[in-house]
């Protein structure tokens, strides 16, 4: 499981180093190999094990060629879907077209989501921060039923 936020930094050969804490995990669940495609919804990326991957290729896979918004989501996702495997010192080399959509630069954040990551440039999570921040203010914001009962 991947938790946390980790300030890390795109090299001068477009690579990201996964930080030490879950590289042992990458290793054993799928010897390094991953997946990196683009975000439909935010300029991030999204970047999964190969066993996560593959289940939502199976799930892309369903969807209808015929149907415009299902055959855009295939286009998008499995299009830019890279694949990426971690070197011996836990490096991966991020693509052009995916460093471009998410304009990473030196500075990035890698953020766990439990069964994958989201890669961000650290400006544009900073915005995005602040943002949904804002948008979560009690006077402003009701929560959906579902989370009424969730207790932190």
């Amino acid at each position: 499981m991947f938790r946390g936020t980790s300030a890390i930094t795109l090299d001068s050969k477009n690579r990201i180093t996964v930080p030490t804490r879950y590289r042992e995990e990458l290793l054993a669940d799928c010897q390094g190999k991953m997946v990196c495609t683009i975000d439909l919804q935010y300029p991030c990326l999204l970047l999964y094990p190969l066993a996560e991957w593959e289940e939502i290729e199976l799930k892309l896979c369903g969807l209808s060629s015929m149907n415009r918004a299902e055959r855009l989501a295939q286009q998008k996702l499995l299009g830019n879907a890279s694949d990426c495997e971690m070197d011996k010192n836990g490096r991966l080399l991020i693509s052009g077209p995916l460093r471009q959509h998410a304009g990473l630069e030196k500075g990035v954040m890698l953020v766990g989501q439990l069964r994958k990551f989201e890669i961000w440039s650290e400006a544009a999570w900073q915005v995005q921060m602040q943002q949904d921040i804002s948008c979560i203010a009690p006077s402003e914001f009701e929560l959906p039923e579902r989370l009424l009962d969730l207790q932190l």
